[in-house]
């Protein structure tokens, strides 16, 4: 961690300046926009009330995860872990029959890239980007609360392992043996928790260009020549999803039949990925809406497609109209 500042009473004033690193660290920890809104804001409240302890010897921004920290320990506190369709059940087949909103699951939940993209340094605006993809922030929902903190205090923003340990009240060896056991965990899923999204490239841009155009006509050439072969689709609430684009298409054309004659409109970017408002066609007229279409793109066609259902909350957030007209 490069943080070697002291401060003062008075920088508290300031504590906005930190609300973007800290949401971004808050969602790894809780994997959810609204929880580490939350999260952040409790930190804050705690911070001014306790402000006359603070004495300086720490730098304010140290000071400010280790609340943080206690914050998002506290949430976790007996709640289920959130997670992904894909985490709970196998692939199913395309039909009505497999939809089912489980009681238990907590889903992880999007959250939109000017959330966590401090202004300022390129680099440090890389660093907010990083660890945020869906299928990464679903692992980390997989450790254990405190394993979870030392893994992104380590490897995603840096800090020494010394700075860990008094963050966690833990000796250095316990933070080093906890980083060990979490790297191994991510390991089993084939991702690391310093892997960023690749970047779009201008093919890229082009390629979801062609796609809006394409879901809208409910053009299936032109899908299928922009959606792998291998591609996976889900759809939280519901616990299903699917493997492979003959089913995702299968769905499209069963099921899902009520999305021919959508409107997608682009959002603000999901998790470090494309991200799109769908609307679909409402029987008075206009558009209604229906889901926050979030995109992953590989090797020059989109391999992951999820379709977050909960507009009510996450239209709102990602700055998308209630409706559209016609």
């Amino acid at each position: 961690m490069r943080d070697s500042t002291v401060a003062s009473p008075p920088d508290f004033g300031r504590l906005e300046e930190h609300r973007a690193e800290l949401t971004a660290y808050c969602y790894r920890m809780l994997g959810s926009p609204f929880d580490a809104e939350d999260a952040v804001q409790d930190a804050f409240m705690r911070a001014w009330r306790s402000r006359d302890r603070f004495e300086g010897r720490a730098a304010m921004r140290s000071w400010l995860y280790r609340i943080a920290t206690n914050v998002c320990l506290d949430m976790l506190k007996g709640k289920e872990r959130r997670a992904r369709p894909m985490d709970l059940r196998a692939a199913c087949e395309p039909v009505e029959a497999n939809l089912n909103i489980p009681a238990a699951p907590r889903w992880i939940e999007p959250i939109p890239d000017s959330m966590t993209s401090p202004e300022g340094d390129p680099a440090e605006v890389t660093v907010a980007r990083e660890s945020v993809r869906l299928a990464l922030i679903a692992a980390l929902q997989q450790l254990p609360a405190r394993q979870r903190a030392a893994l992104i205090l380590r490897d995603v923003l840096r800090w020494e392992a010394s700075e860990v340990a008094e963050l966690l009240d833990a000796s250095v060896a316990s933070v080093n043996s906890a980083l060990q056991r979490a790297r191994a965990t991510l390991a089993r899923s084939n991702l690391r928790s310093t892997d960023p999204p690749p970047p779009l490239s201008d093919a890229d841009r082009a390629l979801l260009e062609r796609y809006v155009v394409a879901f809208q006509r409910y053009d299936f050439k032109g899908l299928t020549s922009l959606i792998r072969e291998d591609a996976t689709q889900s759809m939280p609430p519901y616990d299903m999803w699917l493997q492979g684009r003959d089913d995702i298409f299968a769905w499209w054309l069963g099921p899902g039949i009520a999305c021919r004659g959508s409107r997608v409109m682009p959002s603000v970017g999901a998790n470090g990925s494309p991200a799109f408002g769908q609307y679909k066609p409402s029987p008075s007229g206009g558009f209604d809406p229906w889901a926050l279409q979030v995109l992953e793109v590989s090797a020059g066609r989109i391999a992951e497609l999820t379709f977050f259902l909960d507009t009510a909350r996450l239209f709102p957030l990602f700055g998308l109209p209630a409706r559209l007209d016609s």
